[in-house]
């Protein structure tokens, strides 16, 4: 199979030229290979390969199976293989293994697609961009020296790149959407508890972690939903496996009232300031919409902002202090010695110092905004509004500068974390981290399914993704509107140009 070939289909694309005889599932596995010895070394977005696990493994897929012989990327963060390494992105646990393959792989494999390797992610997934120091950094493929964004940043250039059609992800405050936006990919965030994150977890951040991938159609997000979501035995979400969301793309959905928002509730009380390529990309889509039939008008969401990001930090701080000790028990080594990254060192002992009654009230939070949501869609069937509030940065640019590494190692002098923390160091930590991600924070906190769709270029080439969110449970709408603009825009004739 020739490479121009093989990047010119989707991943259901792919499966129907093997299952009707056109291609052998082996000429697709070879060519996916080709394309990521040829193309990583430029693009730094696979950390680790499994191509003759993988060769094997695809000797017993079954045939009929939605992806047969597709292949496919998972991330190096909580997708377990069993018996092979999974180092979340950092030095920490490159020596680990994992016990045992997540219900998730579990699942891809069920459908039929051939995992062929993993892909970067900042270390423990911390960060919007994916810069780890144990790994290379990715770049993104429309312009090198720019990011893909992250956390799952090495996934969103492997398939913009087209190294694989469809690469998995993983979204815990914008980890799917903001790479989708910077590298021109549909990713969709299924609703909390969609898709099983077990044996080994039940739930991570509160909920706020949803896995599924980054796509260039929306048939194949859509096909790969129906095949991995439900719970897993032991799920503390009962949600059983549900049916229909690549059928949902046939019809398109009848008019819908639209809310639209540049996001200024969300990002004012953190000095955002928005792009204009960006405001250029939302008032585009919100004209399209109006030509498809839908309804749209200007409506902000109910949310203050700082508190939403107050909250959230509040949690992400508890919970990367657990995951910290966690890896110390996983590899026995204790948490002071651990081979991290100082920005990660100095959250960590910032969540240490956290008060019980603190997290808590900041959980109590997302209870708050998630009513408001609600109600909010009583009025609007979606609301629209940026992913990001500007195109993909330059690599290193949002990277904490050696001047602020310095000030959070003073950290460990004793008790300067508890002083940092009455001192405010929070609110800072929330406008320093999230001042250019400020709007997919929200869907993670309320558990709402949203997505990131590929609608603009700016002059410059560079993609700019907005974003749909939609009320709790209602990916099938968001799934049927996506697949009327992607027909509309034909956002599918684009591909950055081919590697090597």
């Amino acid at each position: 199979m020739e490479i121009h070939d093989y990047r010119a289909h989707d991943g259901l694309g792919l499966a129907t030229l093997i299952r009707e005889g056109e291609v052998s599932r082996e000429e697709v596995f070879d060519a996916a290979c080709a394309m990521i010895e040829v193309g990583n070394p430029v693009l730094g977005a696979v950390v680790r390969t499994r191509f003759e696990q993988a060769r094997g493994e695809g000797r017993v897929v079954d045939p009929a199976a939605p992806f047969a012989g597709v292949p496919t990327l998972t991330k190096d963060l909580l997708m377990a293989i069993g018996g092979e390494p999974l180092a979340f992105g950092s030095a920490a646990m490159a020596d680990w293994r994992a016990p045992e393959d997540a219900s998730l792989v579990t699942r891809l494999r069920q459908a039929g697609l051939a995992i062929l390797g993993q892909t970067a992610t900042p270390e423990l997934g911390l960060m919007g961009i994916t810069e780890p120091r144990a790994f290379p950094h990715p770049v993104n493929p429309w312009r090198h020296e720019c990011s893909p964004g992250g956390s799952s940043g090495g996934a969103a250039a492997a398939v913009a790149a087209g190294l694989v059609p469809l690469a998995m992800a993983g979204d815990g405050g914008g980890s799917i959407r903001i790479p989708a936006s910077h590298c021109g990919l549909f990713g969709l965030k299924p609703s909390r508890g969609r898709v099983p994150l077990g044996p080994m977890f039940g739930e991570v951040w509160q909920g706020a972690v949803v896995e599924h991938a980054l796509t260039r159609s929306v048939r194949d997000s859509a096909a790969l939903l129906d095949a991995i979501n439900g719970m897993d035995a032991g799920s503390p979400w009962p949600l059983p496996r549900e049916p229909g969301f690549l059928a949902a793309l046939a019809c398109p959905p009848p008019p819908l009232r639209v809310a639209m928002s540049l996001g200024e509730p969300l990002g004012a009380a953190l000095g955002t300031r928005l792009d204009p390529e960006v405001r250029r990309a939302v008032e585009q889509a919100a004209h399209r919409l109006e030509g498809l039939g839908h309804h749209v008008e200007w409506a902000d969401p109910p949310v203050e902002g700082g508190a939403l990001a107050d909250s959230y930090l509040t949690l992400y701080l508890g919970h990367l202090a657990a995951d910290l000790a966690w890896i110390g028990e996983q590899t026995g080594v204790p948490v002071g010695r651990l081979d991290i990254e100082p920005a990660t060192r100095a959250i960590g002992r910032l969540g240490r110092c956290l008060p019980a009654r603190d997290y808590e009230l900041a959980k109590r939070h997302w209870n708050v905004v998630a009513r408001a949501m609600a109600d909010f869609h009583r009025r609007y069937d979606l609301l629209l509004m940026p992913v990001a509030a500007t195109p993909a940065p330059r690599r290193g640019e949002l990277y904490p500068s050696a001047a602020r590494e310095r000030l959070m190692a003073l950290l460990a002098i004793p008790g300067a974390s508890r002083l940092a923390m009455r001192a405010g160091l929070l609110k800072r930590l929330a406008a320093d981290s999230l001042r250019m991600t400020p709007f997919t924070q929200l869907a993670n906190l309320t558990g709402q399914p949203a997505m990131s769709l590929p609608l603009h270029v700016t002059p410059e080439g560079l993609p700019v993704g907005v974003q749909v969110v939609g009320p709790m449970g209602d990916e099938r709408r968001l799934l049927a509107l996506a697949a009327q603009l992607e027909a509309d825009s034909g956002w599918g004739r684009h591909l950055p140009r081919p590697i090597g």
